[in-house]
Parts: C-alpha cells; sequence; structure tokens
C-alpha cells in the first residue's frame, strides 16, 4: 500500500514538473530587432553612410556586432535561463544609429556635392586661365607633368560626379588643384616680377619708333610676349610677323647657355646670305652690348654667376621658324618668307630693340 502511495506521489511530481515547463513562457527571441539593425545598416551602407557619415554609421555598426555577440552568448545558456533584453537593446539602438547615419549621410553628401562642384567649377577656371595666358610660357617639364596630370583629374571628377561617386571626385578635384594652382601662382607671379621693367621696354620702343620716323628709314622691334618681330617706317608699322624665341625666353638673357633671348637696343652687324648660315638667311645682332657686358661682369663679381660662366653671343634673327614653338638658344626665328622680307630692308645698323612686351601687363592679362 505504501509503495502505491509512493509511486501515485512520484507519478503527480513528474506531471507537475512537466506542467510547469510546458506551461512557463520561453524568453521571446530578439530575431526580429536583429533582423530590422541588420536591414537599417544595409540601407545606410547602400547610401554610403560608411563614407559620408562614418562615425554615426561605425556606431551603428559596432552596436549591431555587440548585438550579434550577446545573443550567441545567451543562446548557449541553459534555456529557461537565457535574457534577451540586451541583445533588444543593443539592436534597437544600432537600428536608430543607422537611421541617422542615413539622414546624416544624406545631409552631408549634398553639402559635399555642393562644395565639390564649386571646387570644379574654380579648378577648371583656373586651369582654363592657365592655358589661355601660359601655354608658352617657359614651365618647368615637371610643371608640365604636372599641369597635364591635373587636367586629366578635372575630366575624372567631373565624370564621378555624373556617376553619383562625390567622395571619389572630391578627392580627385582636390589632388587636381594640387597640381594646377602652384603652377598658376608661379606662373603669375613670375610674368608679374618681369613687366617690373616694362618702363624700361617702352622707353626702348619709344626711342627705336622715333629714331625710324626721324631718319625716314627701318627699325626693328621684337614683342618677345606676343611673339611678334614689328617693322616701322618713317615711324608707322609696315610689316608684322611672327617670332620663336629662346626656350627661356622669359626674363633677360644672362649668360651663355641659359637658353634666352637677350632685351636690349640692338642693331644689325652683319648679314648672312643662305650659303652663310645654317638657318637659310640671318641678320646678326650687336649682343653683347655695353650693357650687357657692364652686367654680365657685376653679376659675376657679386656672384650671381659663377666665375666659369660666359656671356656668349651670336644671337641672331634667322629662318628656319615656323616650329610653332619656342626652340631656339635665344636667338629670334621667322619662317624663310618672312626672313627674305627682312633680309631685303635691313642694311647694316638698322634698330633692333628685343622688349618684353609692348603693352602693359593688365592689357596683356586681358586675355
Amino acid at each position: 500500500m505504501r509503495k502505491h502511495i509512493l509511486l501515485i506521489g512520484i507519478i503527480t511530481a513528474f506531471i507537475a514538473s512537466a506542467g510547469f515547463f510546458v506551461f512557463y513562457p520561453l524568453p521571446e527571441s530578439p530575431a526580429a530587432e536583429v533582423e530590422n539593425a541588420r536591414i537599417k545598416i544595409s540601407e545606410a551602407r547602400r547610401h554610403n553612410a560608411d563614407t559620408y557619415s562614418d562615425s554615426l554609421f561605425r556606431e551603428a555598426q559596432s552596436l549591431y556586432d555587440s548585438a550579434m555577440n550577446t545573443w550567441r552568448k545567451e543562446n548557449g545558456r541553459f534555456l529557461y535561463s537565457r535574457n534577451f533584453d540586451s541583445v533588444s537593446f543593443f539592436a534597437n539602438l544600432a537600428a536608430q544609429k543607422a537611421v541617422e547615419a542615413l539622414s546624416d549621410s544624406r545631409t552631408n553628401t549634398l553639402s559635399l556635392s555642393a562644395e565639390t562642384e564649386q571646387k570644379i567649377s574654380e579648378v577648371k577656371e583656373t586651369s582654363e586661365a592657365l592655358a589661355r595666358r601660359f601655354s608658352h610660357y617657359p614651365l618647368a617639364p615637371g610643371m608640365r607633368k604636372n599641369i597635364s596630370r591635373g587636367e586629366i583629374l578635372i575630366t575624372e571628377a567631373r565624370h564621378a560626379m555624373e556617376k553619383g561617386l562625390v567622395a571619389e571626385a572630391y578627392k580627385k578635384i582636390s589632388e587636381a588643384g594640387h597640381l594646377i594652382l602652384p603652377a598658376y601662382e608661379y606662373a603669375d607671379s613670375n610674368l608679374r616680377n618681369w613687366f617690373r621693367s616694362y618702363h624700361q621696354w617702352k622707353e626702348w620702343a619709344d626711342s627705336t619708333i622715333n629714331i625710324s620716323r626721324n631718319n625716314g628709314d627701318y627699325s626693328i622691334i621684337v614683342d618677345k610676349y606676343s611673339r611678334k618681330v614689328i617693322v616701322y617706317l618713317n615711324g608707322e608699322v609696315q610689316f608684322t610677323c611672327r617670332a620663336e624665341l629662346g626656350k627661356n625666353w622669359v626674363g633677360d638673357k644672362r649668360m651663355k647657355g641659359d637658353n634666352a633671348t637677350p632685351e636690349g637696343l640692338y642693331r644689325v652687324v652683319r648679314k648672312y646670305e643662305s650659303d652663310s648660315t645654317r638657318y637659310y638667311k640671318a641678320l646678326l645682332l650687336n649682343y653683347p652690348n655695353e650693357e650687357d657686358s657692364a652686367l654680365f661682369e657685376y653679376s659675376v663679381r657679386k656672384g650671381m654667376l659663377p666665375r666659369s660662366a660666359s656671356i656668349g653671343g651670336l644671337i641672331e634673327i634667322h629662318g628656319n621658324g615656323g616650329k610653332g614653338s619656342d626652340w631656339t638658344a635665344g636667338c629670334i626665328a621667322v619662317t624663310n618668307r618672312e626672313m627674305d622680307t627682312l633680309f631685303s630692308i635691313a642694311g647694316i645698323g638698322t634698330p633692333v630693340t628685343i622688349v618684353g612686351s609692348t603693352k602693359e601687363l593688365r592689357s596683356v592679362m586681358i586675355r
């Protein structure tokens, strides 16, 4: 009888225990919150929040990782001792941060887009001014290479903007600016320094025109900046042609080998026929004149030029021009047909004045 009662008690306890497990609610899964956080983060990433709202996006991603790690830890515990509150907390906060990152990204994208468009416009404008004013300016090969690379980057930045790749466009146009702006600033500063001699050039040019007017004869002015040879008769322009100069034509000639075309008051001292020169025909000028020699000696004495330097000579107006670039060692080259004209009108003693420009800086910079 006792055994029967004990058995009934055991069965009753088992049934009661089974009822506890059957009717006690399991911890609610945080799957919905975690999935919502994943969706929000993915949406933010699709809209480039990882680029344009990096801080918020990384915070959302970190919270999502915390939710997943906590979930894994809780899943390793006994079924009825699991607690997913922390998982839900991290997941919900991750979703909130992802939404904030998305909103912030859209705002930042619009702001960066406007800034990038402005930057593209400014750098492109500088590039065009550089090409317009300094396409033939004697810049170092490395600087010319930078300008070319910068122009390519401007195009790439524009294409990136058209594809909606704002961050990439901003990076490219910033790099373009770092290449083009210094080149423009250097050329502009160098040009302005050179034009400080304008008043001297004007005096030389006016004097040369007056000689033509007073003598009723020809005088020649070479305008280096505009690359023109201008012939005057009786003080009036009779003939103009294109000039090609020394490779380093900006500034005065300082010594032999600097590839610069000199500036000053010269005259024709000898005429070379076709069989006497390598350049079809040539008009030899009296470079160096007294002023050139005095300046050269002063520069050597003051250590501005090495003692081994030579002043050079053999500066001519000669033929074989028409190459479309500045290629001589310091001479003035014209086409053979134009050389025939110059050769016929110039005589021994004809004034040839070489100036940086016959126009003021403000006039040439308008172009």
